[in-house]
């Protein structure tokens, strides 16, 4: 997988396998969240999501900083803006893409990752980061807070452990931060393209409705009451049993063979 750095291009796409490959290219400026950076991602995210070759997303990064989070030397760092003009993208956007995209989301974190960075990472649905960079939200040092992304990575965290984390700016071990949640593996740098590719393989092995209505549940079963959640999902279980793809899935289980849409090379 190429992460090398393009500077006329704050972000960088390629498709191939299932695969899109989405690489954050601004490394001399830690490829922090401009509204450059930002506008480009988001236009990639929709790019990928609207592509019939891609299967599965990866987001990544050229440079030794996956994300620094806001660009503190713009004038306007591409966070959250409630008067933003409607053409412009903010961050708060790509989080939605993240969470509602129908395709899984990995990210492969090849590097440090700080402020709204984490945010990012925390976003992806399955994440992994080389060993030895560091994670951590560092907003309280110069005097703000993790608001926005606190949306995407409390969910993932115990109260405890975000009390540590966002109170004292602390920046930590990928290995921490799989303890605590934020990410799923710490692995050595040789081994995160392994890593990544192993999940990927799994991940194009499920359904495209499938997969997508795992997410669903995931992103909304949690803010459910118990008996609201039982009525919601017996609903959509009766759905997904009665669509064509379950039909092709489970006709290909029975035969054991392969459901169609698995790749070849899986």
């Amino acid at each position: 997988m190429s992460t090398e750095p393009n500077d006329d291009v704050p972000i960088l796409y390629e498709v191939g396998a299932g695969v899109a490959t989405i690489t954050l290219n601004m490394p001399e400026r830690k490829n922090s969240l401009s509204d450059q950076l930002v506008g480009s991602l988001s236009a990639m995210l929709d790019r990928a999501m609207a592509d019939d070759d891609a299967r599965v997303i990866v987001l990544t990064n050229a440079g030794n900083t996956f994300c620094a989070g806001a660009d503190l030397k713009s004038s306007s760092p591409g966070i959250a803006d409630s008067d933003a003009p409607t053409q412009r993208r903010t961050f708060v956007d790509v989080f939605g893409q993240i969470l509602d995209s129908p395709k899984p989301v990995v990210g492969r974190i090849d590097g440090h990752a700080t402020g709204g960075g984490v945010g990012l990472v925390a976003a992806c649905d399955i994440s992994v980061m080389r060993n030895d960079a560091k994670i951590g939200f560092t907003e309280v040092r110069i005097g703000v807070a993790p608001a926005v992304i606190s949306v995407v990575c409390l969910p993932k965290m115990t109260r405890a452990d975000a009390s540590e984390l966002f109170l004292t700016g602390d920046r930590i071990s990928p290995e921490r931060a799989a303890e605590v949640g934020l990410i799923n593996r710490a692995v050595e740098p040789d081994a995160i393209d392994a890593t990544v590719a192993g999940f990927v393989d799994m991940l194009v092995r499920g359904g495209p409705q499938a997969l997508a209505a795992a997410k669903e549940l995931i992103n909304r079963v949690p803010q459910m009451d118990r008996q609201a959640a039982f009525d919601w999902t017996a609903v959509r279980s009766r759905q997904l049993f009665e669509s064509e793809e379950a039909r092709v899935g489970i006709a290909a289980f029975r035969n054991r063979e392969p459901a169609p849409w698995v790749p070849e090379r899986a």
